[in-house]
């Protein structure tokens, strides 16, 4: 289940801006909380900020929420099976807080400008999806990004249909799809400078935040 980047992102602009948005008017209204908490998320906010519309649906599938004390271990166990499953795949795990961050480069994982997932990646992603699967008190937002090569228009589609094959590569092999959010990122959020053959790899990627569902 996921949902339009374009809602992301006006989440995004009212957090910053202190506001929030008013369900009946649609229109943007201060609130007192300001800059204050959120800020700290960004790296996975233009997703995982969004008020996740599967939490119903993991109440109804009797998943549980975890409780505060328990959420660290749980997160810990989890990442140690992921570094473990993506040792010398290419794949970077990166530990954010209480997060988990798996950044697959898009030449390990896609053929050049395709969305068909590489036959030698699909057995590590299975893997993955495995380990995600066991671990299902956690959200999953998969997230496209793109090099600044060609169209702003075309590479917002591209990483919004990278991500959609990732997420349903994934869901296809037990991770329900009410944890599971997509969007797409395009060229907007470039982790190397786009001058370079090289930074323009790194910025070619899919990136999959693992949050911890707390209720």
């Amino acid at each position: 289940m996921g949902y339009r980047f374009a809602a992301a992102v006006a989440l995004a602009v009212a957090v910053l801006t202190g506001c929030v948005q008013n369900p009946q008017t649609g229109q943007y209204e201060p609130t007192r909380a300001g800059l204050g908490a959120g800020l700290g998320a960004l790296g996975g906010a233009l997703i995982g900020g969004v008020a996740n519309d599967g939490r119903g649906a993991l109440v109804g599938a009797g998943i549980g929420a975890l409780a505060g004390g328990a959420v660290g271990a749980y997160m810990d166990r989890q990442e140690a099976e992921l570094r473990q499953e993506l040792a010398g795949s290419g794949v970077d795990v990166v530990r954010d807080g209480d997060n988990i961050v798996l950044n697959m480069p898009s030449n390990v994982t896609f053929a050049f400008d395709s969305t068909g997932i590489r036959p030698q990646f699909q057995g590590t992603l299975s893997e993955v999806a495995n380990t995600l699967s066991s671990y299902e008190q956690t959200y999953v937002d998969v997230i496209g990004h793109t090099d600044s090569t060609g169209p702003e228009a075309y590479n917002q589609d591209l990483s919004e249909r990278r991500a959609l094959a990732v997420a349903d590569f994934v869901s296809a092999r037990g991770v329900i799809p009410p944890r599971i959010n997509t969007g797409g990122a395009g060229e907007s959020q470039p982790v190397a400078s786009n001058a370079t053959a090289g930074g323009r790899e790194q910025n070619r990627r899919v990136e999959l935040y693992i949050r911890p569902y707390t209720g």
